[in-house]
């Protein structure tokens, strides 16, 4: 990895002709899909379909944040979720998903979402969107961040608890930045 690559994203002095949301937004991607990369691009079948103490396995937290990527980017839009969305939302923890295919399927959803963060209007980012099933009302600001957060955490996780089976209790990837006590109450599921 090179020495720019280990800097996170918003500290390299990227994006800066961006307003601040859409800049975030950007870095906020950036680093899940490097995170992504550098803890399951190594995994086996076996080891990215592993489930841990019963938690969802890697292969859905990539497949969720590649399509959750895009169905936020759609309510941002101001659009709702098409059936081909819903049908995909559905097949996210489907069994026996190859790592390649699945990191191929983030790198594509990430590269598209770049496009459609750039093309929001800035004046448009505050305007109250109606978002899911049960019709909540949000704004775009936040949210996208978040929603990597919490994916590239469940990856992390079960990617550095690939020998977790050995009673082995391994510390989070210090990139995920949590309060410790959301490390902890993470941690009971790789004790033995």
């Amino acid at each position: 990895m090179t020495e720019a690559a280990r800097i996170e994203p918003w500290l390299r002095g990227t994006l800066t002709a961006l307003p601040p949301v859409h800049r975030a937004v950007l870095h906020a991607l950036q680093l899940a899909g490097e995170d992504i990369e550098q803890w399951c691009a190594e995994l086996s079948v076996e080891e990215f379909n592993a489930r841990p103490g019963g938690v969802a396995p890697v292969a859905f937290h990539v497949r969720h944040m590649a399509r959750s990527v895009d169905r936020l980017l759609t309510y941002a839009e101001g659009q709702q979720l098409n059936e081909a969305q819903l049908a995909a939302l559905n097949g996210e923890l489907a069994a026996n998903t190859f790592p390649t295919k699945a990191l191929q399927e983030l790198r594509e959803a990430l590269e598209r979402a770049e496009l459609r963060v750039l093309a929001l209007a800035a004046n448009h980012l505050e305007a109250s969107r109606i978002v899911g099933r049960q019709s909540l009302a949000t704004t775009v600001g936040h949210h996208h961040g978040e929603n990597c957060s919490s994916g590239a955490l469940g990856i992390a996780w079960q990617s550095a608890a690939r020998s977790a089976d050995s009673g082995i209790l391994l510390q989070p990837p210090c990139f995920l930045k949590l309060p410790r006590a959301s490390c902890l109450s993470l941690s009971r599921y790789f004790r033995s």
